[in-house]
């Protein structure tokens, strides 16, 4: 059960294993692009190359989806970027139903967890593979693996790196319970006296505002945890006090002994872009203006001759 690339590791390294995946659940089909037209998943698209029998339900509580689900005849759930099951669901195979979560779990429960630890700073995290329970991301720990953030990784960086190493964890798993011998963590187990639990809430565009006040560090962990999806952003004004929506992808952080306020963005002779922050600068390095292409910022300031003023 999963719906984006990051599933389809999970799902090609079962096929390439031999395991008989007797059925994949995706999301519907959904309208995208300038013409909305009707787009498969990529879950989909890899199932119906491999022959393997998809099902999309809308409402995962339909009779209709859970009799299809009792006629494959499933022993084991496998569950990899997917929406919240309901009990009837998980608990249908002999085996039980695993979910692989992008964290060392009990730490950054939620649908965002690969954009949060990034976002935080964070130095490490992993990946969990755990027993699905009525709580969401609260089941019993089978397997972890832990992953090192370096500084400058993206969180596009890091999905790509959880997506190959989850792909490994969830045959691991498979292991594990065919051999009958998982040992099972519960994750009350994990939390140390004085731990602070972080949640990895899902992303909606309000999250994504830089805050120009905050200290440079924090706005380059908070740009490259959201890049390149869903991205962060700000409004840039010029002169004639026209503003401009920007995803901004990438910067460096810049020592400055400036004293301007945060949020004034400097052009230097070298077609530089600096934006001043609560206590430093960064230099934007990517960015992408609303309704174009991603750009390096040259040729961002080569298309744009207006003077910026300030970003917010």
């Amino acid at each position: 059960m999963g719906t984006p690339d990051f599933a389809v590791a999970s799902l090609k390294a079962l096929v390439e294993a031999g395991e008989k995946v007797v059925g994949v659940v995706t999301a519907p089909d959904r309208p995208a692009g300038r013409g909305q037209q009707l787009m498969s998943s990529p879950v989909k698209i890899f199932a119906f190359e491999h022959k393997i029998p998809v099902l999309q339900p809308v409402k995962l509580k339909d009779p209709s989806f859970f009799e299809s689900l009792q006629s494959l005849k499933p022993d084991l759930f496998i569950v990899v970027a997917f929406r919240m099951l309901p009990e009837s669901v998980w608990r249908l195979p002999p085996l039980g139903t695993f979910n692989l979560h992008a964290s060392l779990l009990p730490q950054y429960r939620g649908a965002a967890p690969i954009n949060w630890a990034v976002m935080n700073g964070e130095k490490e995290t992993g990946l969990t593979t755990f027993f699905i329970d009525k709580e969401i991301d609260t089941g019993k720990i089978i397997l972890q693996e832990k992953v090192i953030i370096s500084d400058s990784m993206s969180a596009g960086d890091l999905h790509d790196e959880l997506m190959i190493k989850g792909a490994n964890l969830v045959l691991k798993t498979i292991g594990h319970i065919n051999a009958g011998n998982t040992r099972l963590t519960n994750q009350t187990m994990l939390e140390k006296p004085g731990m602070v639990l972080k949640p990895a809430p899902k992303l909606f565009k309000e999250h994504c505002k830089i805050n120009w006040t905050s200290e440079s560090l924090k706005i380059y962990n908070f740009i490259r945890g959201l890049s390149p999806y869903p991205g962060a952003w700000t409004f840039f004004t010029n002169d004639n006090k026209e503003e401009i929506s920007v995803k901004i992808l990438s910067v460096e952080m810049l020592v400055s002994n400036k004293l301007m306020p945060p949020g004034k963005v400097y052009k230097s002779d070298k077609n530089e872009l600096i934006v001043y922050s609560g206590n430093g600068a960064v230099r934007i390095m990517r960015l992408q203006p609303a309704g174009k292409k991603i750009m390096d910022t040259e040729e961002f300031l080569r298309g744009y001759r207006k003077n910026l003023i300030t970003a917010r």
